[in-house]
């Protein structure tokens, strides 16, 4: 008979999540059967960028939506959705030809759902925040719209839109470089069509607390 490794934390785990489904975990904390660490808010670290259009006469979410990111290769994830601000040490990385079907992939996203032979336009723009001291990166800004707008059109809005944020506490501290924009337009022949543009993280950096 072979001899077999047992690992401690495996074990230790297992345990926890039987006596937690017992309704008994605070009587596992209390024995020190839990072995852990405490860690801080994760930070987004390695983005893609992606965009994609899709139509359907069936339906929006389970149609058009969907064949939108089928366009931009993400169809087969959970996408959860952020607010519009990047991490200083966030990376642009290429887009991965593979990732596990169904996993979780949070994202910064512009979509624009419209009608038959209406316009529909979905931008990001973003850009990078440095110190003006110390010329250190400090994180970015993004800003996301939609409509009924021309690419160009989209772009002036949006440039408004993060030169608004971006006067309004950080101009003092942080020069605003390296701006971007990102956008995806359609104007559908069938019943619905949605055009999106998303930034896609991929990995995250856990701090330890304790």
């Amino acid at each position: 008979m072979k001899n077999q490794t047992i690992n401690p934390i495996a074990a230790g785990t297992e345990k926890v999540m039987q006596a937690i489904a017992s309704g008994a975990s605070e009587q596992v904390l209390s024995e020190g059967m839990a072995k852990g660490v405490t860690l801080g808010c994760r930070i987004p670290k390695d983005y893609f960028e992606t965009h994609g259009k899709g139509e359907s006469d069936i339906a929006v979410h389970a149609g058009s939506y969907h064949l939108a990111l089928k366009d931009a290769n993400i169809e087969k994830y959970n996408i959860m959705t952020y607010s519009s601000i990047l991490p200083g040490i966030a990376t642009l990385v290429p887009q991965p030809a593979n990732m596990a079907h169904g996993c979780v992939v949070e994202s910064i996203m512009s979509a624009c759902t419209v009608g038959k032979g209406e316009r529909g336009t979905a931008g990001i723009v973003y850009g990078w925040l440095y110190n003006r001291k110390t010329n250190e990166k400090y994180g970015g800004l993004v800003c996301e719209n939609y409509g009924d707008y021309s690419p160009d059109d989209l772009h002036a809005l949006l440039l408004s839109s993060l030169n608004e944020l971006y006067v309004n506490g950080f101009e003092d501290d942080f020069r605003l470089e390296n701006i971007k924009y990102l956008y995806e337009t359609i104007t559908p022949q069938k019943k619905y069509g949605t055009a999106l543009v998303s930034l896609c993280f991929i990995s995250y950096y856990h701090p330890v607390l304790g």
